[in-house]
């Protein structure tokens, strides 16, 4: 497809799928090329058409929520900035910072957008800037994308060369200047505060709030950290209406949503879809379904710290509320998919491994339960666990829960292990009564056909091994 035909297809998606129908991650628009296409009309709307309270009234009327996971509606967050309040006589100086660290296991939606219309955010980081009365924004960006680091650094010389950055944008009194901040790569600064911590060059330590940072963050100076998909509406919303915004979705969270999809189905990937597409359409009719051979067992709904859903579930809407009442989160909207023939201990073992490496130890529940959870589950996936170690992690889920620690991490890092007891119980309590892990048994005896073993043969030698109390993990 010719550069021209892809633009024109590009374009016609533009009021269905907004986000994501200019991104080309071969070569993504440079400036010239994303203001034909229609960028910056948005904030050109906004800086020269509009106050900052009347952009926050658009922006609050469309019902915008984050999309980094916590769900919070955007204009609810930016209205408690000083210079946004109705008392406030005169502008104070504030920070905007957009989180781009994206370290969920499982989540990989914000890179699409950083890599493949990089324009896009900073238009959106200039808008959102005007609106809270900053002169500094900073794009947190997770370490390890480098691509994207290389694709916004260029993004935003252009921006400067073209005057949409600096002094008087585009002959306005306003000024902003915007940094790209490469992260050193912690899991917690994706926890807002501990950004901020990181940004200031301190240990990437949550605060405790209030003071909440729209009021006290970056250099003690307001604040308002926004994740990348959350910022990257604004342009959309400014130019098209709030209304259209809500329209784009017949369920109560409007707009479109980033999902993914990744584990044991043929076609994984990511997709921009109306809020409220149900888990069933996402896993089946974008995904491909499941693998030849394997059949659905579980899965998260919202990256790794959400909890399991099962086959019940599948038509439950993946918005907000409905992932709730399901029991779980929509967090990120990144399914991770488990099937039949893989271990949900080892998976959940896995998870918690992660988790456990990433707390940043400030408090006992998430420095000492972590391991500890990863210590027990170790022992029941190797076969030496008992019946008292689930009574043990039933204890950890409630002793990391919401309430008793510093953070989320914890209460997320127990999420899939708590859900993992309610839904897989069977395959806990196969652990520990066959004295191994019963998949494993399944892949060696699979192994061992295949050399020609008999399957008869192939289960005494791998109980013989089991009673001996050795295991191949």
């Amino acid at each position: 497809m010719t550069s021209k035909n892809w633009l024109a297809q590009a374009l016609s998606q533009a009021l269905t799928k907004p986000l994501t129908h200019l991104v080309n991650l071969d070569q993504p628009l440079d400036f010239e090329g994303y203001v034909q296409a229609g960028g910056y009309i948005g904030a050109t709307k906004a800086l020269t058409q509009l106050t900052p309270k009347e952009v926050l009234a658009i922006v609050s009327d469309s019902g915008l929520k984050g999309r980094g996971g916590a769900g919070f509606p955007t204009g609810m967050k930016w209205s408690c900035v000083p210079a946004l309040q109705e008392q406030s006589n005169q502008a104070q100086p504030s920070y905007l910072i957009c989180n781009g660290d994206e370290m969920e296991p499982g989540t990989f939606k914000d890179r699409y957008l950083l890599e493949g219309v990089p324009q896009q955010l900073i238009e959106a980081m200039i808008i959102a800037s005007y609106t809270i009365s900053a002169d500094k924004a900073f794009l947190f960006l997770r370490g390890e994308y480098q691509l994207a680091a290389t694709r916004l650094q260029q993004a935003i010389d252009q921006a400067y060369e073209n005057n949409w950055l600096g002094k008087n944008i585009q002959g306005t009194n306003y000024q902003l200047d915007l940094y790209l901040h490469t992260s050193a790569g912690r899991y917690i600064c994706g926890e807002e505060t501990a950004l901020i911590n990181a940004l200031e060059g301190k240990r990437a330590i949550p605060r405790a709030k209030p003071p909440f940072p729209q009021v006290s963050g970056l250099f003690g100076k307001p604040t308002v950290v926004n994740n990348v998909e959350t910022l990257s509406n604004l342009p959309h919303i400014l130019k098209h209406g709030s209304q259209w915004f809500k329209d784009l979705s017949p369920h109560s969270d409007p707009g479109t949503k980033m999902y993914s999809a990744c584990g044991q189905v043929k076609n994984p990937g990511v997709w921009e879809l109306p809020m409220g597409v149900t888990i069933r359409e996402l896993l089946y009719d974008y995904a491909g379904g499941m693998k030849e051979g394997v059949k659905l067992k579980g899965l998260l709904p919202g990256g790794a710290s959400t909890d399991f859903l099962v086959e019940q579930h599948l038509d439950t809407p993946m918005d907000f509320d409905s992932i709730a009442k399901a029991g779980s989160r929509l967090g990120t909207g990144g399914l991770i998919v488990l099937d039949d023939k893989h271990c949900p201990v080892a998976m959940v073992l896995n998870l918690l491994r992660f988790f456990a490496q990433e707390s940043c130890g400030w408090c006992t529940p998430c420095r000492d339960g972590t391991p500890w959870a990863v210590e027990i589950l170790t022992r029941i996936e190797q076969g030496k666990g008992s019946l008292a170690d689930m009574a043990q992690l039933a204890d950890l889920c409630d002793f990391m829960w919401l309430g008793k620690t510093h953070c989320a991490l914890a209460p997320g890092a127990v999420e899939p292990l708590k859900s993992a007891m309610r839904y897989f119980k069977d395959d806990f309590e196969q652990h520990i009564e066959l004295g191994c892990c019963p998949y494993q048994s399944n892949s060696n005896e699979q192994q061992q056909e295949s050399q020609g073993v008999q399957p008869e043969l192939a289960k005494r030698v791998t109980a013989g091994v089991n009673q001996g109390g050795e295991n191949d993990e």
